[in-house]
């Protein structure tokens, strides 16, 4: 068996172990609003809906302060993020716009109240939201758009497998580009980890104050 062909039955196996649902993780919803009784609302609203409807059990992290969901993000993966739309320092668009550099493959929902709605059509194409939802939401319409929302996703990603195997069969992607890939998904930040000349993992902050404990 020549490389080449070693080379692409390899990016075929890492195509496969994605696609096998045993390894599916449950959906990871990431909630920011400056507001913590609508992320508690929101929390309780979809922690009460039936888990069949996203695909498991989903798993909700949020945030009152978009600089922190932001940081989240750099070290773990999310399905799906809700924004509001009106926060102090960082409004959702701008919010998102900083978010789909880390995650590019995150769908994205933003809540809003009415009188931003102008506002908010303009913005779809600035960060390509899936839905967005009003305030105050109806339980049963905001279930629907985060089950949409996810299945869309699922959709998106299942057929860029499908081309990234295309392309391995082509020979236009490697095994070692195909897992870096991978892993940047499920871990964000993972394949920038700084080395040292030797190897060894370089654990300085370059952003840390020099006192800093």
């Amino acid at each position: 068996m020549n490389t080449t062909t070693s080379s692409r039955n390899a990016a075929a196996v890492v195509l496969a172990d994605t696609a096998n649902p045993s390894k599916v993780a449950a959906p990871r919803l990431l909630l920011v609003d400056d507001e913590a009784n609508i992320l508690s609302s929101l929390r309780r609203a979809i922690h009460a809906m039936p888990s069949v409807l996203f695909g498991g059990q989903m798993i909700i992290e949020s945030f009152d302060e978009p600089e922190l969901a932001l940081e989240r993000a750099k070290v773990c993966a999310f399905d799906l993020v809700i924004t509001d739309y009106r926060m102090p320092n960082l409004d959702g668009v701008a919010f998102l716009q900083q978010l789909i550099k880390i995650q590019p493959q995150i769908a994205r929902m933003i809540l809003s109240g009415y009188a931003d709605l102008q506002a908010l059509v303009a913005a779809i194409n600035r960060v390509q939201i899936s839905r967005f939802v009003s305030k105050p939401w109806d339980d049963f319409e905001l279930g629907s758009a985060v089950a949409e929302a996810l299945q869309h996703r699922k959709l998106l990603l299942e057929n860029q497998r499908l081309a990234d195997l295309v392309r391995c069969q082509q020979g236009l992607l490697s095994a070692h580009e195909l897992e870096r890939q991978r892993l940047e998904a499920m871990y964000p930040g993972i394949t920038q980890v700084k080395r040292h000349a030797d190897g060894a993992i370089d654990l300085e902050d370059d952003d840390a104050p020099d006192n800093a404990l």
